[in-house]
């Protein structure tokens, strides 16, 4: 995902602000998940929902209004009912890494609000989605 940095991203301090990542980071992982046919609609359907567990982010560099920053994202880990999801934010200008992130996402039974067990063709999707969303495999 490319795009410009709106001025809406911008904090008191002049640069993107810290919430703008996760928001960016939530977005693409919903991107990821559609590209593959598992959209917000389709987990609905299906009972069952990705809540967070966690946020890591290490801010390495800042991004400014109108500068073209790239998000990328893969799953780097799935287990029974949770799964890591990686980030990088980088800017194509310099080639610069802006950030690098993770999520620890937890599949939940949207009655019950207990994590409940990944479906075999989601984990399919998530290996495969990876390649198209980043033009790269997921890392090893």
């Amino acid at each position: 995902m490319t795009f410009s940095v709106p001025p809406d991203a911008i904090d008191e301090l002049g640069h993107v602000s810290n919430l703008k990542y996760i928001a960016w980071m939530q977005e693409i992982a919903i991107q990821h998940s559609a590209a593959r046919g598992w959209s917000v609609e389709r987990y609905l359907r299906n009972g069952a929902v990705w809540v967070v567990r966690s946020h890591y982010i290490s801010y390495l560099r800042s991004a400014f209004e109108g500068e073209v920053v790239t998000l990328e994202t893969w799953v780097d880990e799935v287990k029974k009912s949770s799964s890591l999801r990686k980030y990088v934010v980088s800017r194509p200008r310099d080639g610069a890494v802006l950030a690098e992130a993770e999520t620890h996402w937890v599949f939940v039974d949207r009655k019950t609000g207990r994590p409940c067990r990944i479906p075999d063709d989601l984990r399919t999707a998530f290996n495969e989605v990876a390649e198209i969303i980043t033009g790269n495999p997921p890392p090893s």
